[in-house]
């Protein structure tokens, strides 16, 4: 189950339609101080980071929360399972291979002892479109 005060706070963003300094502080410090506690809250953050501006500090926050939910807070800890690593891996993949979404899953991958090949798939993909981009350009 979310928190109420994350809920607010995306509802605020949202509404805003960009995330602030202000807001990455609240949300790293008091919100999720103690980290992400569901997976409802992964995909709530990602959604919120398909759709609004963002400051620069909140790529490497997000990117450090997930990272911290799936590697270390699910059973085992150190392990991206099968399941785990589809499920991120298409939230990933929803609007694409961004930024935010890249650095989730090379964190990822530097951070667990095992990652399953779903997660690996992601990365290659959106490896691909970068080349295929700036082979276009």
């Amino acid at each position: 189950m979310m928190k109420d005060q994350l809920r607010d706070l995306i509802d605020r963003i949202t509404e805003a339609n960009h995330v602030s300094d202000d807001d990455v502080k609240m949300l790293q410090g008091e919100i999720l101080d103690t980290g992400i506690t569901c997976r409802l809250e992964v995909e709530s953050l990602l959604a919120l980071d398909r759709v609004v501006d963002a400051a620069e500090s909140w790529g490497p926050v997000l990117t450090k929360l997930v990272v911290d939910f799936v590697v270390w807070n699910r059973a085992p800890h150190g392990v991206v399972s099968n399941d785990d690593a589809f499920w991120l891996a298409t939230l990933l993949e929803i609007s694409g291979p961004s930024p935010n979404a890249m650095s989730i899953a090379y964190a990822i991958l530097d951070e667990a002892g095992y990652v399953d090949v779903a997660l690996l798939d992601f990365i290659m993909r959106g490896r691909q479109q970068a080349r295929l981009s700036q082979m276009a350009a």
